[in-house]
């Protein structure tokens, strides 16, 4: 089986990521935002297309996850949508439109579905949400779990270090994962935990693990857009690669620009009309 035996594929499902775990190809997602970043991402050929609530930070500039509301997810998720068609389109629900109240969490999820267009939702934490889970489940609506360093739990951690360091808690984390593929999640994202724990779990379930700071040991590895191309230059964890500074290459741009109409050299008599 060639390592590319994705790329030939029209439209990226659930069924294809199981399959790709099953032969053991590697899953690439990365985060996007907006139409024009998801176009360049999808035809890039990226096998999800995660609309994360990172869009907090990254677009509208909050220091946590915490304050970006479900219509706002539902903007982002439905200018990424109208952009992709060969991605799967994972959306997050935001901080308090699912937790404590399966009710809630099945009509969020509805909205997100009916106006976005999307293809799946994702949930931080295990059997502390696992009513929602499984309501949302059972309307038919593909569910990505996300274990370990749960960000809009971060005033719980207090910290954005690494989790599951001690025994307790990641006997936890392996419980709480099988316990999502029981429940029916299509896939889990670990975030920075131990690479030998992930690389136990990704071993311990039949569903795809993607892992963000959790080593090479999972089905696949998910990134934040703007911090692998370096448009963020703030955040550098470990984990992170950055592949493109497109912060200085913006920066050089924009710089051009200022001094050529400064200069008066733009627009010149070809850029009239």
């Amino acid at each position: 089986m060639s390592v590319h035996s994705s790329a030939n594929v029209k439209r990226i499902t659930t069924h294809i990521l199981q399959e790709m775990k099953d032969r053991g190809e590697k899953i690439s997602m990365l985060t996007a935002y907006d139409y024009s970043m998801a176009k360049i991402v999808d035809a890039a050929g990226i096998d999800i297309i995660l609309v994360g609530d990172s869009a907090s930070n990254v677009m509208a500039g909050h220091e946590t996850t915490l304050p970006i509301t479900l219509d706002q997810m539902i903007y982002h998720a439905s200018a990424v949508v109208r952009a992709v068609s060969r991605s799967f389109v994972v959306v997050d629900i935001p901080f308090g439109s699912y937790q404590g109240n399966s009710s809630e969490a099945l009509r969020s999820t509805i909205r997100i579905m009916k106006e976005s267009g999307a293809h799946a939702v994702k949930v931080e934490g295990g059997s502390e949400i696992k009513e929602s889970v499984a309501r949302i489940l059972s309307a038919g609506v593909p569910v990505m779990g996300h274990l370990g360093l749960t960000p809009q739990s971060i005033y719980k951690f207090g910290t954005y270090t690494v989790r599951a360091k001690e025994d307790t808690e990641a006997n936890k984390l392996l419980e709480d994962a099988k316990l999502l593929e029981e429940l029916g999640c299509f896939a889990i994202v670990v975030e920075k935990i131990p690479a030998d724990l992930a690389k136990k779990v990704a071993e311990s379930v039949s569903i795809p693990i993607i892992g963000i700071g959790a080593g090479g040991g999972v089905d696949g590895q998910v990134l934040v857009m703007h911090d692998m191309l370096g448009i963020t230059q703030e955040f550098k964890p470990r984990f992170l690669r950055q592949y493109a500074d497109l912060q200085g290459i913006m920066m050089e741009a924009f710089g051009q620009y200022i001094k050529d109409v400064k200069s008066k050299d733009f627009p010149n008599e070809g850029e009239s009309y």
